[in-house]
């Protein structure tokens, strides 16, 4: 039988369910703190205009913001809000349909955001 660092206790009488990375009793995990930590960003918010993938139509993309993903998601639905368009929130960039690069960098320097535009 081979032993691998994944294998180990799952469930205890004694406290129930086990986290199989840390090996604690789930309402004790330090997982679920460290994957809660927010990601790294250089505190300076990138705003771009891209059309490739698209079909020619452009996008504004807001990149940098060290948000977790309820705050990016809600940020977000402000920008669109503010811009009168729609777009999406994928793999931490926000993406607001359309050029509406100015619109994006006013609207975050009024949230407190360093924002600058990047690109041509």
């Amino acid at each position: 039988m081979k032993s691998s660092s994944k294998s180990g206790l799952v469930y205890s009488t004694d406290g129930g369910r086990m986290c199989p990375e840390c090996r604690r009793v789930l309402a004790e995990c330090v997982c679920k703190a460290a994957a809660r930590t927010l990601p790294a960003g250089d505190g300076v918010v990138r705003v771009t205009r891209e059309t490739k993938g698209r079909g020619g139509k452009s996008v504004t993309l807001v990149k940098g913001l060290a948000l977790d993903s309820l705050a990016l998601a809600s940020l977000g639905k402000h920008l669109r809000a503010a811009c009168g368009s729609g777009g999406t929130v994928k793999n931490g960039v926000i993406e607001v349909q359309g050029d509406h690069c100015e619109r994006v960098i006013e609207a975050l320097k009024k949230y407190g955001y360093s924002a600058k535009r990047a690109g041509g």
